[in-house]
């Protein structure tokens, strides 16, 4: 029985004022992972998730720590037959956007930029907002005990938080860490392309 990470997608909004506009979002890739087996103990500044496929034969694995502290209370996920999509409310009220996902620098392969929902931090006023309206609520599933800490193995009961990678940077960062980031991994498909052409194609359109 293979273990394997599956891919996260991640974007991010922020506001020192709305907390609903304070939040962090991931696309966990875990197709075919019914609710029934998946294990997710979300706290704070971590998350462990276990997942089985019957059907694809896999176990999917994550042990993360985050940058900064979420609010697993005021969380909420969507789970479908291929996705899981978490809303993770920071903590912390901040019209600064995270540097990165996770707690370490350095880039993990699995991680990667959303562009289909980042907005640069100084246009989010302008961006139509999200639909949350199918996501439910962490606070009320079984284990998770409310917030603060939720003790090890709570079961959301469906939440399938399957990866949540590495600390792949924001647009606009790279600059920062250029020097020791880019050089450790291969492009992926496409990758550089979308980041360096995502501002020529906002602009056109």
């Amino acid at each position: 029985m293979s273990q394997v990470t599956p891919e996260v997608l991640w974007a991010q909004r922020s506001s020192n004022t709305d907390p609903e506009k304070n939040f962090i979002y991931l696309t966990i890739s875990v197709p075919d992972v019914p609710k029934e087996n998946l294990k997710l103990d979300l706290q704070p500044t971590t998350l462990t998730f276990t997942g089985h496929s019957e059907t694809l034969k896999k176990t999917y694995h994550l042990d993360i720590a985050f940058y900064a502290e979420i609010d697993p209370a005021e969380s909420k996920v969507h789970h479908t037959a291929r996705n899981v999509e978490l809303k993770l409310r920071k903590k912390e009220l901040n019209d600064e956007y995270w540097p990165r996902l996770l707690k370490e620098a350095k880039k993990v392969q699995f991680v990667k930029t959303d562009f289909d929902k980042w907005v640069d931090e100084d246009e989010q006023n302008e961006a139509p907002e999200e639909d949350f309206s199918q996501f439910g609520g962490m606070g009320g599933m079984p284990g998770m005990g409310g917030m603060g800490g939720m003790g090890g193995g709570g079961d959301f009961g469906g939440i399938d938080f399957s990866k949540l990678g590495g600390g792949d940077m924001m647009p606009g960062a790279e600059d920062e860490e250029d020097d020791s980031d880019d050089d450790d991994m291969p492009a992926l498909e496409g990758e550089e392309e979308a980041k360096d052409e995502k501002p020529a194609t906002k602009a056109a359109a």
